[in-house]
């Protein structure tokens, strides 16, 4: 079915984050939101359907899982990425973050360190400094004119200061890169060689722009694999995110019996009733949506990157490889952190991630989420590109 993905739909009243948290984020109320990582897009026909016939239903008790469940998820990931999952080495958790935190708490002790790739999605920090006495060691990417790839040598050199586990995101995020075979190969082995766990948040893998092709990192090798615990989810994809539930799918029983043990032990085993049946709906009926919203992200980038090429010199981006986030290099404006926010916020009216939330110390840069309609796009540049005018004027 064709979809519309330039209709405006009123978020506000609904307690929607993105919208509703913007006093709280900003200072203000009338700033545009492109800051967290949701779509302003109805997710897919079969999606709503389905969760309508479950409210029409009227019982919301316990559910149970069936093995249709797991069967859409490894199905999807056969079918769209070439992966083949073990259903009896996945578990259920509510979120990619308290799964990556709790096995964090799991696998780590006070004292030990843990290594990120940054920039990066914040809540790796959050993750690891949440437990006491866990500290983040950072393996900062390499920025060549606003293409990043990855500081193999200076890995290489944290890795020989025994961390207990790395964190990957793959695709990355903010930076957008899809990492490659090759990439993720070095990288892997590179752990192994120092007895280095990987949790690898996939979370991003879906959303595949611009041909380029997302390769999950239990697939690179079987070593890498016996020391990869993967996380992925239909949230970002689907934008279903509001419904907390993602897989975590481990290279043994013995790790996968210690993290369900904390999770049964909270008495957190089962998804809600909604959570379920969209998940399951969403790879099995939308793979026409996600191709049509995919297309429409691409768009909706190429036209930031052509507005900005054309009509705002002092910012730069590269289209990213995945995620319907972009990066902005702002560091031609000359501010710091703090000033660069509190412009796109009281002089461009534009609510956006700063960038150094993605690696402390960072100055200069800002994140965009463009899945929206094109005319809230339009909007915010037009607004940015006014705001620089009269700041240079």
């Amino acid at each position: 079915m064709k979809y519309n993905f330039d209709e405006i739909i009123d978020r506000e009243g609904f307690h929607a984050a993105k919208y509703d948290e913007r006093k709280k984020k900003f200072g203000r109320e009338d700033v545009i939101p492109l800051w967290i990582a949701d779509m302003d897009f109805k997710t897919a026909k079969p999606v709503i359907d389905a969760m309508v016939k479950r409210a029409e239903h009227g019982i919301f008790g316990y559910v149970s899982k069936p093995d249709s469940y797991k069967i859409a998820a490894t199905s999807f990931q056969k079918r769209r990425h070439g992966w083949d999952i073990d259903k009896e080495k996945m578990s259920f958790a509510v979120g990619i973050v308290p799964a990556i935190a709790e096995l964090v708490r799991e696998f780590t002790e006070p004292g030990d360190s843990i290594l990120i790739q940054t920039p990066v999605y914040p809540e790796f920090y959050e993750v690891v400094e949440a437990w006491d006495g866990r500290n983040v060691i950072e393996n900062e990417l390499i920025n060549e004119d606003g293409y990043y790839r990855m500081n193999f040598e200076d890995l290489e050199k944290q890795l020989k200061t025994s961390p207990k586990l790395m964190i990957l995101c793959n695709p990355q995020n903010p930076v957008g890169r899809v990492w490659s075979k090759e990439e993720l190969e070095k990288l892997g082995n590179l752990c192994l060689e120092y007895n280095v766990p990987i949790i690898s948040d996939e979370i991003h893998g879906d959303m595949e722009l611009f041909d380029n092709k997302y390769i999950p990192m239990a697939t690179v090798s079987k070593e890498i694999q016996n020391n990869t615990i993967v996380c992925f989810s239909a949230t970002k994809s689907f934008n279903l995110a509001g419904l907390q539930a993602c897989f975590v799918v481990f290279p043994n029983e013995e790790w996968k019996d210690i993290f369900d043990a904390y999770w049964g032990g909270l008495d957190i085993h089962r998804n809600n009733c909604f959570s379920l049946v969209a998940m399951e709906t969403a790879w099995n009926e939308g793979e026409e949506w996600l191709d049509g919203v995919i297309e429409y992200i691409e768009d909706n980038m190429r036209f930031v990157k052509d507005y900005i090429d054309n009509n705002i010199p002092k910012i730069s981006l590269n289209l990213p490889e995945s995620t319907y986030l972009l990066w902005l290099d702002c560091t031609k404006l000359g501010m710091n952190p703090q000033e660069l926010e509190e412009f796109m916020v009281n002089k461009a009216g534009v609510g956006l991630n700063n960038g150094s939330n993605f690696c402390r110390g960072l100055e200069g840069f800002m994140r965009m989420n463009v899945a929206c309609p094109r005319s809230m796009l339009e909007k915010a540049l037009n607004q940015i590109k006014d705001a620089i005018d009269e700041l240079v004027e």
